[in-house]
């Protein structure tokens, strides 16, 4: 399949995204990036067909040491010190993950399997920030239902199932136009 998108899954200690990974990959939907130390992922489940993904692991990658400046630079202003930017990149691979997407080295980020809202969104909202003319940040998420005569053939998108409590109805309207702006994204091929 041709421009297919490059995702990065940060969350390599649990063997739910490992296997999506698996799916992902045999499937041809997205190449995909996995964040982590290899001899872990693969310990996980040995039978898992991983063959196609990109391992990066923070400790050893090349790629390190310039993104730890990049932190540093990024968010020293708001007192940000470069062991701590060290430290935040070898310690939680969400902020390595969306550092990939802000080099361009991926599409986006995958993230929320194990972590919460808040461990997800920070790293992006504090490397990524918003798009222009954002109003309101808010998630959502792409559940499929196999063999689901509803929905668009079992493909549901659930908005802002965690971040914006008791939404007003201008709220409400935000997150329905960026909810849909985010799933034509993600299908556009």
């Amino acid at each position: 399949k041709e421009n297919k998108k490059t995702i990065v899954l940060p969350e390599t200690m649990d063997i739910r995204v490992l296997e999506a990974a698996e799916i992902v990959l045999k499937e041809e939907i997205a190449n995909i990036i996995l964040v982590g130390d290899p001899q872990k992922i693969k310990e996980q489940n040995p039978n898992l067909n991983l063959d196609n993904a990109r391992i990066i692991n923070p400790n050893t990658d090349e790629l390190t040491e310039k993104f730890i400046n990049d932190l540093y630079e990024l968010r020293k202003e708001k007192g940000l010190t470069k062991e701590q930017a060290k430290e935040l990149l070898l310690t939680d691979n969400m902020y390595y993950a969306c550092m990939l997407v802000k080099e361009g080295l991926a599409d986006g980020a995958v993230s929320g399997a194990c972590h919460s809202t808040a461990n997800t969104l920070r790293p992006a909202l504090q490397i990524l920030k918003t798009a222009p003319g954002t109003k309101l940040v808010s998630t959502f998420c792409v559940i499929v239902v196999p063999n689901c005569e509803y929905g668009e053939d079992g493909v549901f998108v659930f908005a802002d199932c965690g971040l914006n409590q008791n939404p007003n109805s201008e709220e409400l309207s935000e997150i329905a136009i960026s909810t849909a702006k985010s799933f034509k994204q993600i299908l556009e091929k």
